[in-house]
């Protein structure tokens, strides 16, 4: 799985609504690009955390090898992201924006940590949010209008992210079900990020727009209506897909769509091939 450096110069900075003019939608998109920093450190920790929970007799080393390698181009590419996401937030900062995300992220992962220490309990975590992340990644590269109007240097940000997140959907959930983790677990840990998410996400959201001022503009409300409920909306586009996690028998690698994830991801980068460069 490559690692790719991707060549945006953030410290430039970007468009107070850099979105097409639309802030609600800049304002959503940015809350996300707050959570990952955080949240993509989470999700390293603890993929090495639950490495050690591997099947350990000989008869199971192939699975070790390909899953250790799979693992070291997980933890390259979300190391990668995070670095990019530091950058992203930095300009928010200058902008005048809050960073709460984080901070509720932080004080969560504590608490589970206290509360349910053994790793696979992370691990199913990490599996519940990089299934959203694998569902906004596609809806990035398939629908075109999740992006329309936006300047090219943050399209070209976002698609990379959405890219690389397709590349490596499945390694969480492969490293859980190899290390034992179970159903019930997995289904709890999502229904209770399929909260906090939509939560944290919608919050953050509702903090940018009100510093930057256009939280009560009635255009801001009818962007949102569209964002979520309008053509390709999210709503539209993610639910079907989110309730398949539900199910026993899910596998992040199961396809509803043709082209699949996969197929969308290489093509992009393949296209994009001058935008980046491979660095392992």
């Amino acid at each position: 799985m490559p690692i790719r450096k991707l060549a945006v110069n953030l410290e430039r900075g970007f468009g107070r609504h850099w979105h097409g003019g639309k802030a609600f939608h800049t304002q959503f998109f940015n809350a996300l690009s707050m959570s990952f920093p955080v949240g993509e450190q989470f999700f390293m920790d603890a993929v090495r955390s639950a490495a050690p929970l591997l099947p350990q007799g000989p008869e199971h080393a192939a699975l070790r090898e390909e899953l250790q390698e799979q693992l070291r181009g997980f933890i390259g590419q979300e190391a990668t992201h995070r670095q990019i996401h530091g950058l992203y937030n930095a300009q928010l900062d200058k902008q005048g924006l809050v960073n709460r995300w984080q901070q509720w992220a932080r004080e969560r992962i504590g608490r589970l940590h206290e509360r349910a220490p053994h790793p696979l309990h992370a691990l199913a975590v990490t599996c519940a949010y990089e299934h959203f992340t694998a569902l906004l990644a596609d809806g990035t590269l398939r629908y075109p209008r999740w992006l329309e109007g936006a300047e090219a240097e943050m399209q070209l940000l976002w698609r990379w992210h959405a890219a690389e997140e397709t590349e490596h959907r499945s390694v969480a959930f492969d490293l859980y079900r190899a290390a034992g983790g179970s159903d019930r677990w997995r289904v709890r840990w999502y229904l209770f990020v399929c909260v906090t998410f939509a939560r944290d996400a919608l919050c953050q959201t509702a903090l940018n727009l009100h510093r930057d001022g256009t939280l009560w503009r009635p255009s801001t409300w009818w962007q949102a209506l569209d964002l979520f409920w309008g053509r390709d909306g999210l709503v539209w586009r993610t639910v079907p897909a989110a309730l398949r996690y539900l199910r026993r028998d899910f596998h992040p690698d199961q396809e509803r769509h043709t082209p699949g994830s996969a197929a969308l991801a290489q093509e992009w980068l393949v296209a994009h091939a001058t935008r980046f460069r491979v660095i392992r």
